[in-house]
């Protein structure tokens, strides 16, 4: 299970005039999935309602891991991998995989879904008390590069032997925008939506804005400082979260032009309308130096929170901190 870096927390905001949250019964779940801990929270004003509304996102959720776990088998994720190709993928696999697609396409390959071969060397070597060799990161990166992805309605390819996707820079995004819609579809106006990245809907148990805590990678349960969503979801990538070495230098996320984690950051926040393309555009920023953020921010329309390897952080202007 991978670490929380995004703390929920109902830490203040606007006050209550119009919305009803603060009168209602919450219900809530808490789940396993994804390579993580799930936690939905819904308000209703009937109880029956409230938990089939719960249920149906607990099918979706079900569902998306079916089709992007690299924990299951038999997932259709896995047995692209397996095989190089994969017949009839599913809706929810398509989406993810168009919009990865996308987003390597405008931001010139900076997140890259076919970087899992570097992930399993670096995990090879790291149980072998080692990291990996110039020449393994070669010969891993010649199995790396988004255009040998290739995706239709009828099957998706891996154009190489050798070559295989991982899903879990993007997958937790999309579940969140997934269970939204679910929520939304069933009646739900008032929500918190964890699956390792955050959505809402309407207001928290106290009648206010949602607000949401960052947590500084280099304490753990400390906060950075706190941001409203304003009716964003947030997502956030961490070298905290998995690491190849204690010194966090080596860990989950991959330049795909290097084949090594890149050096200058700790901890990227995104807060975009979609849950699935914040969790996309963490990666991208990541790679990039801090004081280009804000204009890759304003070019992709998001707010970014960034933390560096000294612990200094920033924040774009188009977040509201709490």
């Amino acid at each position: 299970m991978q670490r929380r870096t995004l703390l929920w927390a109902a830490l203040g905001g606007l006050p209550f005039t119009t919305a009803r949250a603060a009168a209602l019964p919450w219900h809530s779940r808490h789940l396993q999935g994804l390579g993580t801990h799930l936690h939905l929270q819904v308000a209703h004003a009937q109880p029956a309602q409230a938990e089939k509304a719960l249920s149906a996102a607990q099918a979706v959720l079900h569902d998306i891991e079916a089709a992007m776990s690299l924990f299951q088998a038999d997932s259709e994720l896995q047995r692209l991998n397996r095989d190089g190709r994969l017949a009839r993928p599913s809706a929810h696999l398509l989406k993810v995989l168009r919009e990865a697609q996308w987003v390597a396409r405008h931001s010139a390959g900076a997140f890259d879904v076919t970087v899992q071969p570097l992930w399993l060397l670096s995990e090879a070597a790291r149980q072998a008390g080692r990291l990996p060799t110039a020449a393994e990161r070669t010969q891993a990166l010649s199995l790396v590069g988004w255009q040998g992805l290739k995706v239709t309605d009828q099957a998706v390819e891996l154009a190489r032997p050798g070559m295989a996707v991982t899903l879990n820079g993007i997958a937790q995004g999309y579940a969140a925008d997934a269970v939204r819609a679910t929520l939304q579809a069933h009646g739900i106006e008032h929500a918190l939506i964890d699956t390792g990245e955050f959505g809402a809907l309407g207001r928290n148990p106290r009648g206010q804005d949602w607000t949401l805590g960052v947590e500084d990678p280099h304490r753990a349960g400390q906060l950075i400082t706190a941001l409203a969503l304003d009716g964003n979801s947030l997502a956030t990538s961490a070298d905290n979260r998995s690491a190849f070495t204690p010194d966090h230098r080596h860990h989950h996320i991959f330049d795909p032009s290097t084949g090594d984690s890149p050096s200058g950051m700790s901890s990227i926040t995104v807060a975009a309308r979609s849950a699935m393309r914040a969790d996309a555009l963490t990666k991208v920023m990541f790679m990039a130096q801090p004081a280009l953020i804000p204009r890759l921010a304003q070019r992709w329309q998001v707010g970014v929170l960034w933390v560096d390897k000294q612990g200094r952080w920033g924040a774009t202007r188009s977040l509201r901190l709490a």
